[in-house]
Parts: C-alpha cells; sequence; structure tokens
C-alpha cells in the first residue's frame, strides 16, 4: 500500500521522518520498493526529492533523515505500484506551477476509469509519467486554472469548493485519498484503503494528529517512523495510519479537512 504523510505548523519545524519506517505501516519489510518522495515546501516554492528506488536503500533517505530542511508544510509519499513503471516519471508527490506558486498532490489509491472517463479528460497540463495520479493531479490543476486566472490567491471558499466537486467524482473511480497543497493552505482528503487488521478495503483512508501549543513550551511529537519538535507552536500532521501513540483522529470517508500554519480551518467561511 502507498502511505501518505503531511506536516503543517506555525512555524518553520525540522520534521525528522523515518521513510523505512514509515513504508512498514503498508509493507511487511518496510523497504518501499517502487520509489519515494518528500516536498518540503519553503515560501512559495518547494523543495522535491524523488527517487524511483527502495527507501531502505537510498542514502537520500538517510541524510533527509538526519538533515532534512526546516519548514511549515511538507509533503511524503511512499509509493507501491498499481499502474505504471516504476521510475522517476512515476514516483509521488507530483509538483506544477500554478498561479507563481508551487501545487503539491500525492495520491493513495486505484482508479483503473480515470483515463475513460470524459471528465477526467487532459487540458493544457499533461503528465510526465502514466500514473492515474498523475492525471487526476493535472485534470485537479486544469479545473483550479480557472480560479488563478489572474495571479491573484483565490477565495479559499472557491477553492474549496472545486476540490470537493473534484473528490466527490475521484471516490466514482475507486480509492481516493488525497493530499493538495498550493502555497496558502493544505488540503486533505480521506476515502478508504486497505486496511491492515483485515484486509478489506474500507475508511478510514486518513488519520490526522493536531497539537496546538498556547505558550512557548515545548511539545514533541515522536516515533519510530517521525519526530517534530514545537517550541510555542501549532501542528497538524496527516497520515495514512496513526504513526505515534497519540489520539489520532480518522477522517470520515469524503471528508475534506483544511489546514494553514497548523491549525485545521474548516469549515472555511
Amino acid at each position: 500500500m502507498c502511505e501518505l504523510l503531511a506536516l503543517s505548523s506555525s512555524r518553520p519545524a525540522r520534521l525528522s521522518l523515518s521513510l523505512r519506517a514509515l513504508a512498514s505501516h503498508g509493507d511487511m519489510d518496510g523497504v518501499a520498493p517502487d520509489g519515494w518522495g518528500v516536498a518540503f515546501y519553503a515560501g512559495h516554492d518547494v523543495a522535491l526529492f524523488r527517487e524511483p528506488v527502495p527507501a531502505a536503500h537510498s542514502p537520500l533517505v538517510q541524510y533527509l533523515e538526519d538533515q532534512g530542511p526546516r519548514t511549515q508544510l511538507a509533503i511524503s509519499h511512499i509509493r507501491h505500484a498499481t499502474h505504471g513503471a516504476v521510475s522517476l516519471a512515476n514516483t509521488q508527490p507530483f509538483v506544477r506551477e500554478l498561479g507563481g506558486r508551487s501545487h503539491v498532490f500525492a495520491h493513495n489509491g486505484h482508479l483503473p476509469g480515470i483515463w475513460d472517463n470524459p471528465g477526467f479528460s487532459l487540458g493544457t497540463d499533461r503528465p510526465v509519467g502514466e500514473t492515474d495520479s498523475e492525471q487526476a493531479c493535472c485534470v485537479l490543476l486544469g479545473r483550479m486554472r480557472g480560479l488563478w486566472r489572474d495571479g491573484m490567491l483565490p477565495a479559499l471558499s472557491d477553492r474549496l469548493a472545486l476540490l470537493e466537486g473534484f473528490a466527490a467524482e475521484l471516490c466514482t473511480m475507486g480509492p481516493a485519498n488525497f493530499l493538495y497543497a498550493d502555497g496558502d493552505v493544505l488540503f486533505a482528503h480521506g476515502h478508504r484503503r486497505i486496511q491492515r487488521a483485515t484486509g478489506k478495503v474500507e475508511p478510514p483512508g486518513l488519520w490526522m494528529l493536531q497539537s496546538l501549543c498556547a505558550d512557548a513550551s515545548t511539545t514533541a511529537v515522536q516515533s519510530e517512523s517521525i519526530s517534530v519538535a514545537t517550541t510555542g507552536q501549532s501542528l497538524v500532521l496527516v497520515a495514512s495510519v496513526p504513526l505515534t501513540a497519540d489520539a489520532w483522529q480518522p477522517l470520515t470517508s469524503g471528508q475534506i479537512v483544511v489546514v494553514r500554519e497548523g491549525r485545521v480551518i474548516t469549515p472555511v467561511a
């Protein structure tokens, strides 16, 4: 199974994540055989690291675990291929420019009917690889272009409304858990996935953990998969499965959570 992880924080934080341990939640040997990727936001741009190799065999993974950049927003993806070759082009997250910002998209699931669905035909945005996930990414950005036409930040309510319609359509084709960021907010859509305990495809597809810090005290979120030290800040983590012993909350099927600078701002006014 693919694994998703996102961090949003009120101040730049050092996200120390073990991609090998993260991969083990979906793959018993924890090697993430089909690739891995992480996008770290810095303002409106991102530092993107991807490899179509097992995370357990990558010197770059070890470097990022120890020396990853400080960020307020990061999205990570561990790939277990269902469609498309094991290649860099098919490795998530996907990053595209829109409205002078880097937009990041990562998906967990299988959408076999997306190429034949007339509502998901391509416009000016085109995939580099062959995956259903990248097709979904390009269609989403194609729809978003109308909102970003003048280069100004669109109203969040308009962006969310468009995303809700997109997600609802995506769910008709298969499991559609995804993370999408536009340099302003993180959108997390939970649907359903293969549950390790039962082997059934059912909700939840994503889980969320909030850590709200009202003073200058230091709070640590830590496990074998992830470590985040927070000093006087708030943070939100979204992942395919709970990664710590903390009180993670499951997203209901079809639920979209909007996060800005470490705080959930759903519902949007």
